[in-house]
């Protein structure tokens, strides 16, 4: 069903746009990569939506008050610089410098959804982090 869907939608892009074919290639070519961006574009947001439910929709592990008299600023500071490049660069400009997933998109020539995907998955291994001290410091 879903694929016919994205047919659907392909097919009417085609119809709303036939009057910009400019006849410099073949029509079926022309079709083929309206439909295909189609998928692309579906698939890419359905994606992002699985990936934002499958991350709220976990329950997040309760911290022990216990290991924050043993993370100051200095061994906060360590773990982000333990992360992915990709991640800490992300979560630097966005947590600490204050810039929008718009902005860390421009600067980073990335889309928003990767912006906020590279957050996302910065936070979740950061708690990681933190909950792995608590289990040393106990």
């Amino acid at each position: 069903m879903e694929a016919e869907d994205i047919l659907q939608d392909a097919f009417i892009k085609v119809f709303d746009n036939i009057g910009k074919f400019e006849f410099k290639g073949s029509f079926e070519g022309w079709i083929r990569r309206i439909v295909i961006n189609t998928a692309l574009k579906n698939y890419s947001k359905k994606s992002f939506k699985q990936e934002q439910i499958g991350i709220e929709n976990q329950p997040e592990l309760p911290m022990e008050p216990d290991i924050y008299k043993h993370l100051n600023e200095e061994a906060l500071l360590t773990l982000i610089a333990k992360l992915p490049e990709g991640y800490r660069l992300v979560f630097n400009l966005y947590a600490i410098e204050g810039y929008s997933h718009k902005e860390i998109a421009d600067m980073l020539s990335i889309q928003e959804s990767t912006s906020r995907s590279q957050l996302v998955k910065a936070r979740k291994m950061l708690q990681s982090m933190i909950i792995d001290l608590q289990k040393i410091a106990v």
